[in-house]
């Protein structure tokens, strides 16, 4: 189950960022997943919250975004959705094509209280990143 070594490196990196916002509430962490990227995103909000019970990050909500797996055709320039692992230009029918998107596992955003943010001059409830896990 590597999705729990992935849980407690999301969690690492979040108490990182939230050590730089000293006295900023974490409300919520949005995780970005590809559907290409061999993670459950059962098994990942499990970890998480067995990995956060009792600490700093417990309460905190866990969000995940899937993104779909999507391929580039380089024969026509077709950019199609890849469904049931076929890689061929559905236009085409070449399978020369170069994936776009779904192998993603990064961190999307930090969801701030809007109280502690502005007492520390933040103006956004959403802190964005692209933190790759």
């Amino acid at each position: 189950m590597h999705e729990l070594a992935i849980a407690e490196s999301v969690a690492k990196a979040v108490l990182e960022e939230m050590q730089r916002r000293s006295g900023q509430k974490l409300v919520a962490v949005g995780l970005r997943i590809g559907e290409f990227s061999d993670v459950v995103p059962e098994s990942l909000e499990f970890g998480f919250d067995v990995i956060t019970k009792g600490g700093p990050l417990d309460g905190v909500k866990f969000h995940i975004e899937r993104t779909e797996l999507r391929a580039n055709c380089r024969s026509c320039g077709e950019q199609f959705r890849v469904r049931d692992l076929c890689f061929e230009c559905p236009i085409c029918g070449s399978r020369d094509v170069e994936i776009v998107s779904g192998r993603e596992l990064e961190i999307a955003y930090l969801e701030i209280d809007d109280e502690s943010a502005a007492v520390h001059g933040e103006p956004s409830r959403q802190a964005e990143g692209n933190s790759t896990v």
